[in-house]
């Protein structure tokens, strides 16, 4: 399987990192190695001074799909939940500066969260679902897939125009404002509508 995910599809978070909003969804891809294993905590990588926390709304696939039409792409999905895209943003920078991919930057190992994954037949409306993070029982980030700038049928849509979807693939549906570093010893819980769906302990 592999995890396609979205970058810039939070207005309030292209602002927030000071990015050109682009015109078509920003895709890049983190290999299987990068899902951080269940009960595991996630440990700050030597190579970063400055991982920042990015959660996000998540759908599993669940059949092949290639040029899928957005009007048919409520089929291929019927889990959802919430994860975290962790970029090491130190290093992003410099790589982004140097015109070279981001790679080392978000596709490290460990560097994606997925939570449990609930039924999408749960939820009455999917243009409307709120999610956060808690950082120590602080709110830290929060948003609704409705500020989304392309929605999640959308982006299956597009991203199988180059990606062949196959049963198990994840897509990271990008993130709002409130990214931040994380530090050792934090403890980041994600919700969506209202549901714990995952917590992660910081090393």
């Amino acid at each position: 399987m592999k995890i396609i995910c979205i970058g810039r599809n939070y207005a309030n978070h292209i602002e927030e990192l000071q990015n050109e909003r682009p015109t078509e969804p920003v895709i890049f891809i983190k290999p299987d190695s990068a899902i951080l294993l269940k009960q595991h905590p996630f440990v700050i990588p030597e190579f970063s001074e400055d991982v920042q926390h990015e959660i996000e709304v998540i759908v599993k696939i669940n059949k092949v799909g290639k040029y899928i039409d957005a009007k048919f792409a409520h089929k291929y999905y019927d889990e959802i939940s919430v994860g975290i895209d962790f970029t090491a943003r130190d290093l992003q920078n410099d790589l982004k500066a140097k015109g070279l991919p981001w790679e080392k930057a978000k596709s490290f190992d460990g560097s994606a969260v997925i939570g449990d994954f609930l039924p999408k037949e749960q939820f009455s409306s999917l243009e409307n679902l709120t999610f956060e993070l808690k950082n120590n029982n602080q709110t830290v980030q929060e948003g609704n897939v409705n500020m989304m700038l392309w929605k999640i049928d959308e982006l299956i849509a597009y991203a199988s125009q180059y990606f062949t979807l196959k049963i198990g693939d994840i897509i990271f549906t990008g993130t709002p404002k409130g990214v931040a570093k994380v530090n050792p010893n934090d403890v980041l819980e994600g919700y969506l509508e209202g549901q714990k769906l995952f917590r992660i302990q910081i090393k």
